[in-house]
């Protein structure tokens, strides 16, 4: 079996990702994983990369399930032969747990098989749902049909009657109609994934935006209510800040957009949001079909 492997301390210290091959035993539940070669490595150290060696054991308790054992790490060394051998990098133990979902980027192979292995049933026809859009419901107007429209008595007098300007006046209300904004084609065309919702506490809020990994030339645009902020920047270790102010009751949205997926694909990025006493650490991933959604609502602190 062959695919990739993620390794990190946290989105800033170290984020490395690697190609991988490896065998799993039936009968003893034994897997066996060998890393080949970074790919993606973000290391706030600066050093050099080690790649991993694994010994795993598969076990299940109720609807959990792991695989545990031991590692061994040897020194990356790219366009040459290796002269290291297994725990020159260190060693020690693991321990895994299997997840429903991952914050990783799925890697098309995974979706491939997902597909292959996953048909849908005989004369079923398979409908793409849009996410539902928070919108509130339209006014209903209901006409009284009962009620009889008859003319008012007409009142005679010799006087002229005495108008109260300042009641008969009614007063005027202004009514402010938000503008419509026109949908890019971009945030048509392709899916706008949601990655995450934040909740801040803070009406002035600073986004930073990084590549994540290795620098590759990723570039993107950014959208802010669907209007376009910033056009065809590229990423990497000096941040591309924006400065938004959340309105109350409001919910906004940031959409990032690939414009291309540098040299190793997908286009990734790693955003920092700052509110107040407030961080997040949201990682971003978007590609040519994809577009990366990021929620803000703001919320008064209590």
């Amino acid at each position: 079996m062959s695919g990739v492997s993620y390794s990190w301390q946290d989105d800033i210290k170290f984020y490395g990702k690697a190609t991988m091959t490896g065998s799993f035993i039936k009968t003893s539940k034994n897997f066996r994983i060998k890393e080949i070669k970074t790919v993606e490595v973000k290391s706030a150290s600066g050093f050099g990369t080690c790649i991993m060696n694994y010994n795993l054991v598969y076990s299940r308790s109720g609807k959990e399930e792991f695989l545990e054992g031991t590692y061994l790490g040897k020194q990356e060394v790219k366009g040459r032969i290796n002269p290291y051998e297994w725990g020159d990098c260190g060693g020690g133990t693991v321990s895994l747990r299997r997840v429903a979902t991952s914050d990783f980027y799925i890697e098309p192979f995974l979706r491939k098989r997902t597909l292959e292995t996953t048909p849908p049933a005989k004369d079923t026809v398979v409908k793409r749902v849009a996410p539902p859009i928070n919108r509130r419901p339209p006014l209903t107007v209901r006409k009284d049909t009962t009620r009889k429209v008859t003319k008012p008595p007409v009142a005679r007098t010799t006087q002229p009657a005495r108008i109260d300007s300042a009641k008969s006046t009614p007063p005027v209300t202004k009514i402010t109609n938000k503008p419509v904004v026109s949908v890019p084609a971009v945030l048509k065309e392709r899916t706008n994934e949601l990655m995450k919702s934040l909740v801040v506490n803070d009406e002035a809020v600073t986004v930073r935006l990084y590549d994540n990994g290795e620098i590759d030339d990723d570039t993107i645009s950014i959208y802010y209510d669907k209007k376009l902020l910033l056009s065809n920047k590229r990423l990497s270790g000096t941040p591309i800040t924006v400065k938004l102010n959340i309105e109350d009751n409001e919910i906004h949205e940031l959409v990032m957009v690939a414009e291309n997926l540098g040299r190793i694909p997908p286009n990734t990025s790693l955003m920092i949001v700052d509110s107040g006493e407030q961080r997040f650490d949201v990682r971003i991933t978007s590609t040519e079909q994809k577009n990366a959604l990021v929620r803000f609502r703001y919320e008064k602190p209590k």
